[in-house]
């Protein structure tokens, strides 16, 4: 039997996500301060001073560098968004749930799904009319990713450029991996997210939209490095919407009137 940990990483504080399932730990990130009962990234070794360019990837070192040491390599460990929550299959992009459905349809640890592959990421994106590389210059402007790329080493910057020409894209940073793949990919993507990092800032290209460009380039290696690397499924996710996130908690125990919207993964339509 294995044991299950999801850490869903928060900016600020939401009462919400102290009604989740135990194996769904709330990790704050950022300069918030957060109730002792929370886990906070600036606690124990960590990058949070990094986080307005890497985004979700602090909380991802921080679990790297504290919650790994005790478990079996067979354990599963994971990540989640405080507005995207797991869901326990594949669900079409418009269903919804009321909020006193939502447990029963969270992801479980007796999902099938932990014996049939490595790693879980969320539903793929395939876009329609533009590569993966090209969708990010699109967004984030000419030739940044392609210099990136130059500095991996020569295998895995030919691999990572073959991956780039397809239209295949797990967006929002979530995944979930046996503990031993979680380790190797956090060895594999944080020196690459460090030479991104200082790229993008000698070259004063981390301003206004494009803060966390570091982030969105290691999104994309993400999802190569996965493909390439180990036995993919894939789940959807729940979206909860602004007014969910209130801090009156009352407002979360009414399952008529503040209905949650599920999908199972963001519209890249234009692309």
């Amino acid at each position: 039997m294995f044991n299950l940990k999801i850490y869903c990483t928060a900016l600020q504080y939401f009462s919400v996500l102290d009604k989740l399932p135990s194996y769904i730990k709330p990790l704050g990130l950022g300069n918030y301060k957060y109730p002792k009962h929370w886990f906070d990234e600036k606690n124990g070794e960590n990058i949070s001073y990094l986080n307005k360019y890497f985004s979700e990837w602090t909380g991802i070192y921080w679990i790297w560098k504290n919650k790994l040491n005790n478990i079996s390599d067979d354990d599963w460990i994971g990540n989640c968004h405080y507005r995207k929550l797991w869901l326990n299959g594949l669900f079409n992009e418009k269903q919804k749930f009321s909020f006193k459905s939502l447990h029963s349809n969270l992801l479980k640890p007796d999902n099938p799904i932990f014996h049939n592959c490595d790693v879980i990421q969320l539903q793929p994106t395939f876009l329609k009319k533009h590569t993966v590389a090209q969708q990010f210059e699109n967004v984030h402007g000419k030739n940044i990713l392609e210099n990136c790329i130059d500095l991996l080493d020569s295998d895995d910057g030919h691999n990572f450029r073959k991956y780039l020409n397809g239209n295949k894209l797990c967006v929002l940073s979530m995944f979930i991996t046996r503990a031993n793949i979680f380790k190797k990919y956090c060895e594999s993507v944080f020196p690459f997210l460090y030479k991104c990092l200082d790229y993008c800032l000698k070259n004063n290209l981390c301003h206004d939209k494009n803060v966390r460009l570091p982030g969105h380039i290691i999104e994309r290696y993400t999802t190569y490095w996965f493909l390439q690397n180990a036995n993919v499924q894939y789940l959807s996710y729940a979206r909860l919407g602004k007014f969910m996130l209130s801090n009156n908690v009352n407002k979360f125990i009414n399952p008529i009137k503040i209905p949650l919207t599920f999908r199972m993964y963001p519209t890249l339509h234009d692309y």
